[in-house]
């Protein structure tokens, strides 16, 4: 049984047990809830919408990123610029899908 969710602006693939990576989410004594599933299989190759469906998860860190470097070039002027971005992140595991 898996589940599409819509989190941070972007969609997953989630499954029982599953860690995922997320933006930055506001967690509630270490749970957090999506409620806006935007699909979800019973197995059987079966998937419909689900309205009113739920994923529950528990919030097991919180972070940044890795840095990355973005550089800025224009050829023939002199210039170069290089600036370093860290983004946050929460990972979650995902605990229930309830129907």
């Amino acid at each position: 049984m898996y589940a599409v969710i819509r989190a941070g602006g972007k969609q997953y693939r989630v499954a029982l047990g599953d860690v995922v990576r997320l933006e930055n989410q506001s967690d509630d004594n270490g749970n957090v809830e999506f409620g806006d599933v935007l699909a979800v299989s019973a197995g059987d190759g079966k998937i419909g919408a689900s309205a009113g469906a739920r994923v529950l998860g528990r919030v097991v860190e919180q972070g940044r990123a890795k840095k990355i470097l973005v550089f800025h070039y224009k050829r023939k002027k002199q210039y170069k610029r290089t600036i370093g971005h860290r983004q946050n992140f929460t990972e979650v595991k995902v605990g229930d899908i309830l129907v």
